[in-house]
């Protein structure tokens, strides 16, 4: 089975501006998920996916060749991932290269590690639209989260009879860092129409997610 390793990084960054390329712990936030990448695969299936030149020097410069530049209509604030993998995918089947499935590495998850990503890759059959990692959400809906009804008073989102919020069902929370995509699925729906999706749990360190300048701080320290 061979996969395709697709890492996004669009220029635009509104919540950390150059996120993608910004320095954490001496090197370009974009190095952390390459060099996970190239910890299982070979350069040659590894995809870094931008709009940027400065980004695809930089990346480059890290000896990693970035085959093409993405289409400025597909690295906007509303573009999603659908469309970018597409349009990956369509690169490299021109050329003749075939991949089974895709697995999306969020330059934004610096702290995954390939152990946790050869564990989902193992967790992945070709039946399946998807399996993505997850974390175990603190907010539930069966215990405190709330929704407004029509008499506009807040009522619980899910009705159950729980006390304590260690009873309730366990609630999952995408956490961004790893999706291990179904192509024949890609071709048919949109990752957000799949219905045959696995999880794979990761810690809520590795689990960290860059998108505030808050986020950036706290993964920082962590690294020190």
């Amino acid at each position: 089975m061979r996969t395709l390793v697709v890492i996004p990084a669009r220029g635009g960054s509104k919540g950390v501006p150059r996120k993608n390329i910004k320095l954490l712990g001496g090197k370009p936030l974009i190095e952390y998920s390459i060099s996970v990448a190239r910890e299982i695969f070979k350069d040659e299936d590894i995809c870094v996916s931008t709009d940027d030149k400065e980004i695809k020097e930089i990346v480059e410069s890290l000896g990693l060749k970035v085959p093409f530049l993405r289409p400025d209509s597909l690295a906007t604030d509303k573009s999603g991932s659908y469309e970018m993998l597409l349009h990956a995918l369509n690169f490299y089947e021109s050329k003749g290269v075939k991949y089974d499935n895709i697995l999306l590495l969020q330059p934004t998850s610096p702290l995954r590690k390939s152990e946790q990503v050869k564990e989902a890759i193992l967790s992945y059959k070709s039946g399946l639209d998807m399996v993505v990692s997850v974390k175990e959400t603190k907010s539930n809906p069966y215990y405190n989260l709330y929704e407004e009804d029509k008499n506009g008073y807040l009522s619980i989102s899910k009705k159950g009879d729980f006390t304590r919020r260690q009873d309730c069902p366990k609630v999952w929370e995408y956490n961004g860092a790893i999706y291990i995509i179904n192509i024949d699925s890609l071709k048919k729906m949109s990752l957000g129409e799949f219905t045959k999706v696995k999880h794979y749990e990761m810690d809520e360190i590795t689990s960290m997610d860059i998108d505030t300048p808050l986020d950036w701080e706290v993964v920082k320290g962590l690294i020190k």
